[in-house]
């Protein structure tokens, strides 16, 4: 039984529509009259049961851009099915650069939704099971468990372990994804309170009433709704580490209770009458320049000289594009364990060049679930750029999709990547690499012959062209590929002079 479908549409016409496609695929349904509304519900207590969101993006207030935003701002992982009713080239990239897991053009066909629907909810699955079995195998993260080859790395790894041995605040800075908690595992890792709890806080993810409760507990009856006694992520941590991510979004009167249990190790819980001693290892991470918080007014000085005791700075992907391949691995090995009956031999080296030559705004994270969309939609054995139809759109034009890897940089031993059938392993090939694709797709053009920039409309064109052919003139498959309806697609074929019912590609006299 999967969750519920949240549909987030201003037009009142449009989620009665959607809500009647989506029940009659056999799903329950939450609506959402806008982005604010969304986002209160992925926020509520219901947003446990929510497995897959389809959202408008042109909306009054918070469109759709704007809720993706806040959704990679709160590390919230639901799968997002974009609408629109514009469904131009730039469109379909920025929706995708923000998040988004596919994309649909208004009126979607039932058949469009629903594929898109039961694509999303099977990765969802996946990534589910994948993180439950991360789960359950627990055990102890040391920096030996990193997988990282570059030396952009090498820093966080040297200051990692040189924190590891003291219990000094350890302020962990760096983009969203890059993987700030599992730094912050892998210093708790190789201290002296690896086998003492590790407790984690996503400051940015709780209601600015429920902070205080949160993090330093409360007493029952003392405030409506505390029908029962809350110890807090303070005590709960006693004797191990706190993890504080986010830490720059705590409003600024909890950030007065939280230095002085910084400084004097004690807690006042909510209705409390007296101080809770607690002895943690205090461990923050933001992706915020809290320096320009402090002289904003956002965030407290003499709070944020006690976090920055020893700072670690973690690059962001595109600083260490040697990681990609190894990653991909990880991811995919991942993957695999969840299903021994899903078959995926490898990824062929011009996709391995195609990922290491984008700049993976969401990092790691963005990376592990473009890997884990790939793996669970693939058609064949290997992962090729056709499982990857967002990267490639914005990547077609800086790295040449025919060549080899070596030539776009990704180091001869990851040229491919290929899955030993017997132990389900995934490792470099010992002989050449597999063959890519026998018919590749071409390549677009980013720049037209003077160096500059081509248009939307020009790309968007040669695109068109580049479908057709590709699928030899079957205009419900093109439409389907280029994610947009079919009225819209000879739509665009009028405007652009093609002849739809020529057979092939000819522009037609202006």
């Amino acid at each position: 039984m999967t969750g519920s479908i949240l549909i987030v549409d201003d037009d009142p016409v449009q989620r009665r529509l959607l809500e009647a496609a989506v029940t009659r695929f056999g799903h329950a349904t939450v609506v959402a009259e806008g982005g604010e509304a969304g986002l209160s519900a992925l926020d509520g207590p219901g947003a446990r049961e929510i497995s897959a969101m389809i959202l408008d993006l042109a909306m009054p207030g918070l469109d759709g851009i704007g809720v993706l935003k806040a959704m990679r701002e709160r590390a919230i992982h639901v799968p997002v099915i974009v609408q629109t009713a514009q469904g131009g080239i730039e469109t379909v990239v920025q929706a995708m650069r923000h998040g988004a897991f596919d994309f649909v053009v208004k009126p979607a066909s039932p058949d469009r939704l629903q594929t898109a629907i039961a694509n999303a909810l099977k990765v969802e699955a996946v990534e589910g099971e994948v993180k439950r079995g991360a789960r359950r195998s627990g055990g102890t993260l040391t920096f030996k468990d990193m997988i990282t080859r570059s030396p952009a790395m090498d820093r966080v790894i040297r200051l990692g372990q040189k924190a590891a041995a003291s219990n000094i605040p350890i302020l962990i800075e760096g983009e969203s994804g890059v993987g700030k908690e599992l730094v912050a595992r892998a210093i708790q890792g190789s201290g002296e309170r690896r086998s003492k709890a590790f407790v984690t806080v996503n400051c940015g993810a709780i209601p600015d009433n429920l902070v205080e409760s949160i993090l330093f507990g409360h007493e029952k009856g003392s405030f409506t709704g505390a029908t029962e006694r809350h110890t807090g992520k303070f005590v709960e941590a006693h004797g191990g580490t706190l993890f504080l991510d986010e830490i720059g979004d705590l409003p600024l009167d909890v950030q007065v209770k939280l230095l002085r249990a910084v400084q004097e190790g004690e807690v006042d819980p909510v209705g409390g009458r007296t101080t809770v001693k607690v002895d943690i290892r205090l461990i923050s991470a933001t992706h915020r320049d809290l320096l320009q918080r402090v002289r904003d007014g956002a965030f407290r000085e003499d709070l944020f000289y006690r976090l920055n005791v020893y700072p670690i700075h973690v690059p962001p992907l595109r600083e260490r594009r040697d990681d990609i391949p190894h990653l991909v691995r990880h991811f995919m090995q991942r993957v695999g364990a969840t299903d021994p009956h899903r078959r995926i031999d490898g990824i062929t080296g011009e996709t391995l060049a195609m990922l290491a030559a984008y700049d993976w705004p969401g990092n790691i994270r963005q990376l592990e679930n473009a890997v884990y969309r790939a793996s669970v939609l693939a058609e064949g054995t290997m992962l090729t750029p056709e499982e990857f139809p967002q990267i490639r759109a914005q990547v077609e034009g800086i790295v040449d999709l025919g060549a080899d890897a070596d030539s776009q940089g990704v180091k001869a031993d990851m040229a491919a990547v290929a899955v030993s059938p017997e132990r389900r392993e995934i490792e470099a090939p010992a002989s050449e690499p597999p063959m890519p694709p026998a018919e590749p797709f071409g390549s677009l053009r980013a720049l037209d012959e003077r160096g500059n920039v081509r248009s939307l409309a020009a790309v968007e064109l040669e695109m068109i062209k580049l479908a057709i052919d590709r699928y030899n003139g079957q205009m419900s498959e093109v439409a389907r590929r280029l994610g947009i309806g079919r009225s819209t697609l000879y739509r665009k074929l009028k405007e652009y002079g093609i002849d739809p019912e020529a057979g092939r590609l000819e522009r037609l006299a202006s």
